[in-house]
């Protein structure tokens, strides 16, 4: 059985191939106009990969923000219940998950089925979420990839509102106006972030093991700060935690045959 998982996050859109259980192509890219346009595109460059057409996958399962807007789509799951599947697929002992993605951050915790048992979302406020980042990173004149390598730097902690991403940003631009160090200020935005995420997670049990998924599970600064105040080590995952939605997706899919 050919099996296929498409995730169309606010940043990104994600698509995994799995046939007879295992990975056969997967494919991350910088979300298109619309939700279509991204799907059609990340699904026909996975499949493409893989040797595929649209036509040989058996079951197709979507996520994300643009789920419900994908014709070629056979069912359609929440984010949540993906990523935490998805995880949970590729390591069994996975209990909790922190998704941190472009517009909203989570935290699940799952059963000895890898089926949610209790969650909490954070989409009111982008303090806390890749889009934010993404916007900080460019106040202070650097990539967004770079934030994380370069506030494993810094010498010297600065504060930062940590409550709205508005007031982080004012914050910022006084810092720089004040010739605050980037390699500090970019460490004084990795710990907001992080203190948001934690502020966050405190609503659900955090159960061994853990992983962290979603884009902003690439920054070094946040992940390091999030060890640091939650006293844990996040469990590595096989596969790149970017792909975790779309991953739960394809299992999803491989599971209605």
């Amino acid at each position: 059985m050919i099996a296929a998982g498409c995730d169309i996050g606010s940043l990104t859109a994600k698509a995994v191939i799995i046939r007879d259980g295992s990975i056969v192509s997967k494919k991350i890219i910088r979300v298109k106009e619309t939700a279509l346009k991204s799907a059609e595109t990340v699904m026909s460059m996975v499949t493409s990969e893989a040797g595929l057409k649209m036509e040989d996958i058996d079951s197709c399962c979507t996520t994300g923000y643009g789920r419900y807007d994908i014709p070629f789509s056979d069912m359609n799951k929440s984010q949540i219940s993906c990523h935490g599947l998805g995880a949970f697929w590729l390591d069994r002992s996975i209990r909790t998950i922190i998704d941190i993605g472009g517009q909203d951050c989570k935290a699940v915790a799952v059963g000895e089925n890898g089926m949610v048992k209790d969650f909490i979302m954070n989409e009111k406020c982008a303090a806390g979420t890749g889009r934010s980042l993404e916007i900080l990173a460019k106040t202070i004149g650097i990539e967004l990839e770079e934030l994380g390598p370069v506030s494993l730097k810094s010498k010297k902690e600065v504060e930062l509102a940590n409550k709205c991403s508005i007031f982080m940003e004012l914050d910022v631009i006084q810092h720089l106006y004040n010739k605050t160090k980037i390699r500090d200020i970019a460490n004084a935005i990795n710990t907001a972030v992080a203190r948001r995420v934690v502020q966050l997670s405190k609503a659900v049990r955090l159960e061994n093991d853990i992983c962290i998924t979603g884009g902003v599970s690439k920054n070094i600064g946040v992940v390091n700060k999030l060890e640091e105040m939650l006293k844990i080590k996040f469990k590595q995952l096989p596969e790149d935690p970017q792909l975790m939605g779309a991953m739960g997706a394809a299992v999803f899919a491989a599971k209605i045959n």
